[in-house]
């Protein structure tokens, strides 16, 4: 009979503690973030699946046709306005400026984390099309039916990443709950409205938004919990940290 009392294996021991080591570096918000990253990631799967077989096509279309069958004058002109939100010509020379304002305030690890935000965004973006290669639906409006593949929604994930990840690096160095509170209900709200548009314009099926967020949700989560990290060991004054000045400004 096995000795019921027998250590546990030297390698599950060093898995536990490198399981341990993470999560006391990362916290418990940031710790349970990446099990719903890790959730939102299975989902995504099943969501791709679906799409590749066609069973959520019916539904796709009843969608956009609800949608298409509310529109007006007025919300076709703010919303078209809203997808460029989301745009590359938007969303590059923005990330090269919140780049330089981080740099300016001496958050060097925000300007990198920001900018390798984006690169990968980019980098996703183009291997997910390629590897779902979904056709567009057809564009609302007379607009013309963007040429790229429709599967995720690149302006979705794009709009998710900036706002998610500026808002995650911003509200990380205030103090103020409500600035905090301030700048996340802005992402959201710029986030909904890209991800909205595409459906209303035609452009993209509403799975094609869902599967963006879902994308972005990952990415973000990433980007945060590298940043806490590196933050946690500047707090311990580890040398291999990126320096930057305490929340609040330099001392």
């Amino acid at each position: 009979m096995a000795d019921a009392t027998a250590k546990p294996l030297p390698r599950l021991s060093r898995i536990r503690t490198a399981l341990k080591t993470v999560w006391d570096r990362l916290g418990p918000r940031l710790g349970l973030g990446l099990v719903a990253a890790l959730i939102v990631l299975v989902l995504f799967g099943v969501l791709a699946e679906e799409v590749r077989d066609g069973e959520l096509q019916p539904v796709d279309d009843a969608i956009r046709t609800a949608v298409h069958g509310v529109a007006s004058p007025i919300t076709t002109s703010i919303l078209h306005a809203a997808t460029q939100l989301g745009s590359p010509f938007f969303l590059i020379p923005m990330t090269m400026v919140a780049s330089l304002v981080f740099l300016h305030l001496r958050r060097i690890r925000g300007a990198i984390l920001l900018t390798a935000t984006m690169v990968g965004v980019s980098l996703l973006n183009w291997v997910l099309k390629l590897f779902f290669q979904r056709a567009r639906p057809e564009a609302f409006f007379g607009l013309t039916t963007p040429t790229s593949y429709s599967f995720p929604s690149g302006h979705s994930l794009a709009s998710f990443c900036f706002y998610g990840a500026l808002a995650a690096l911003v509200t990380a160095r205030l103090r103020s709950p409500v600035l905090r509170a301030v700048v996340w209900a802005a992402a959201v709200v710029i986030i909904i409205l890209v991800g909205f548009s595409r459906v209303y314009l035609g452009v993209h099926y509403p799975t094609d938004v869902i599967a963006g967020y879902a994308t972005g949700f990952v990415w973000v989560l990433t980007v945060a919990s590298a940043d806490r990290v590196f933050r946690r060991a500047d707090e311990r004054g580890s040398k291999a940290a990126v320096a930057e000045p305490p929340p609040g400004g330099p001392a």
